[in-house]
């Protein structure tokens, strides 16, 4: 046993902004949403999101024993945001690739809790596994998910990564009600510019901006041509315009830090050779879609009709 105060504790010592404890269990009110989900298409050419459907809602099967899951959120708002291009990435993009950063500080929070208590089963997942982090992190009492699918919470706003360690530690799980805040705001539905958001909490992939700029390795759809805004890789409206994210306050993360990149001109973004991408773009989220995919996407915002 151990107390869950030590483990938040830790947590925010380590830098997150918030923690919450939820019991280990099948996400069994989650299994029609998804099943539907899927069936309609949504997931686009995300093929991954088909497989593991089973372990996507049961943290069990990935960790065996498991019976508490941890949800941490680490803040990622810019303190400084491009303003000399016509060429966009997502703000969560600007420094070092998260998923390095927030792994280093998880190995160091297992590392912490395994020098109090001892040896335990547990693994940590940064947006890599068949883990529903968002409905996690809600169950812990860290938010409610908007209508743009995103965790938002009241003080914060939803410019953080969302993490997990699910384990065999017997936790205390945090309260959590299903209050959702939203209202009858539909910004974020309003200024998609792509219709991308079909019903409250329902996204359409094959639609959303940020899925034909990373994760669709075809080119963009030219029905999408003079709707995509100037975004290059990912996408921010929907956060953009919440009203919950007037709250976002700056990260103090010295590996978030804006890359050079941020600073660019057009002709900076239209002129990138693939030495350069991989000297510039080292070590952040913007290289995994490589070189060709994101000058495909910077020449189909050039060529956008007028």
């Amino acid at each position: 046993m151990i107390d869950a105060q030590f483990i938040k504790k830790t947590a925010i010592e380590l830098g997150f902004m918030a923690c919450g404890i939820s019991k280990a269990r099948k996400l069994h009110e989650e299994e029609d949403k998804l099943n539907q989900w899927l069936n309609r298409g949504l997931q686009g050419k995300m093929q991954y999101l088909e497989n593991h459907f089973e372990k996507r809602l049961d943290p069990t099967l990935l960790v065996p024993g498991a019976k508490s899951i941890i949800s941490f959120l680490y803040n990622y708002f810019p303190d400084k945001k491009q303003t000399n291009t016509n060429y966009k990435v997502a703000k969560y993009a600007y420094g070092k690739d998260y998923h390095f950063v927030i792994k280093s500080k998880l190995k160091e929070f297992e590392e912490i809790i395994k020098a109090k208590i001892g040896a335990i089963e547990g693994r940590f997942f940064v947006d890599s596994a068949p883990v529903m982090e968002r409905q996690w992190a809600q169950l812990s009492g860290l938010g409610w998910i908007g209508k743009n699918g995103l965790l938002l919470q009241k003080k914060t706003g939803s410019f953080f990564f969302i993490a997990q360690y699910i384990s065999d530690l017997q936790l205390t799980p945090d309260s959590h009600n299903n209050t959702n805040h939203c209202g009858t705001c539909t910004a974020c539905i309003d200024h998609c510019p792509t219709q991308a958001i079909v019903s409250p909490q329902v996204i359409d992939s094959n639609k959303c901006i940020s899925y034909l700029t990373i994760e669709l390795k075809d080119n963009i759809p030219p029905a999408f041509q003079n709707q995509m805004q100037n975004w290059v890789y990912g996408c921010d409206i929907c956060q953009d315009v919440c009203p919950w994210n007037k709250f976002s306050l700056p990260h103090t993360e010295k590996d978030f830090k804006p890359k050079n990149y941020i600073d660019w001109q057009n002709e900076d973004w239209i002129k990138l050779s693939e030495d350069a991408f991989n000297t510039e773009f080292r070590e952040t989220a913007i290289h995994r879609i490589k070189h060709n995919k994101l000058i495909n996407n910077v020449q189909f915002i050039k060529s956008k009709k007028s």
